[in-house]
């Protein structure tokens, strides 16, 4: 047998990397093991694992684009928030998958899960403090792993992206914004800042890389509040009010959630213009 196909495709990976090499498919692949026979199990893994490798790459996408804006280069940036968005549209998309599980069908394997939960996602978690909502409460439910907890207490560290885009908002118009940075709290609107944002967007053609990029944060949390959304509603429709696995109140608790903005002054600037 020959080592190509006709039409010139490798048909040998004898001393090659193939495409399962390259992406470590076999780990990846052999990762989901159902406690249960429950036949839903197996979904409701593969919904949760697809969504983590998704938050992987958002995780990398902003952590590169807040190095990028703090040096002003803002073209690169505005092509990862735009991506970020879309991986934010992705993960809507997975509670559409899930959302084909009854109430009866759950039911045939929760307690497989036991204590474990959404809730304790620590890459979900270090999204939301890149992004600025930081609230240190949920530090105390990654202390088991003191390589998580560490790599959350080295996001609070830094500014959230969110506050590296004030900066640059604030060396545009001369202005000062220092004192309304909370690193381990969540950020709170500040009427100066609101009115800044104003500024730019009554001259958007004056400032039109703030402008851009004001819009880009507005569509990524546009994305991440369908997400929310979604997730209250597959939660609600699957298991009720029920309390969740992980102790919290479930759909109270996530509805909660949804009342929490990132980029508040964004918003209320709309009201303004």
């Amino acid at each position: 047998m020959t080592d190509t196909h006709k039409d010139g495709a490798k048909l040998s990976f004898k001393d090659d990397m193939s495409y399962t090499d390259y992406l470590t498919l076999d780990p990846i692949l052999t990762a989901q093991n159902p406690l249960s026979n429950a036949h839903d199990e197996m979904l409701f893994i593969i919904q949760h694992q697809t969504s983590e490798l998704w938050m992987r790459l958002a995780l990398h996408e902003l952590t590169t684009a807040r190095g990028l804006l703090a040096d002003g280069h803002f073209p690169p940036v505005f092509k990862m928030l735009t991506r970020v968005a879309r991986i934010f549209e992705q993960l809507n998309g997975a509670w559409d998958v899930l959302r084909t599980m009854t109430p009866s069908e759950y039911t045939d394997f929760r307690e497989s899960l036991g204590r474990s939960s959404g809730f304790q996602s620590h890459q979900y978690r270090l999204i939301e403090f890149i992004l600025g909502n930081r609230n240190t409460t949920q530090m105390k439910v990654h202390e088991h792993r003191a390589d998580l907890h560490t790599a959350l207490t080295a996001e609070l560290a830094q500014p959230s992206l969110y506050h590296v885009a004030l900066d640059r908002l604030a060396a545009e118009l001369g202005a000062d914004f220092s004192g309304a940075y909370l690193k381990d709290a969540a950020h709170q609107a500040k009427p100066e800042i609101t009115e800044a944002w104003a500024t730019i967007y009554r001259d958007p053609q004056r400032y039109w890389s703030l402008y851009e990029l004001a819009e880009k944060l507005v569509d990524l949390e546009d994305y991440f509040r369908r997400w929310r959304f979604n997730h209250v509603t597959t939660v609600e429709r699957i298991i009720g009010f029920k309390r969740g696995t992980g102790g919290t109140s479930g759909v109270h608790y996530l509805r909660k959630m949804l009342e929490v903005e990132l980029f508040p002054e964004l918003w209320q600037v709309r009201g303004m213009l």
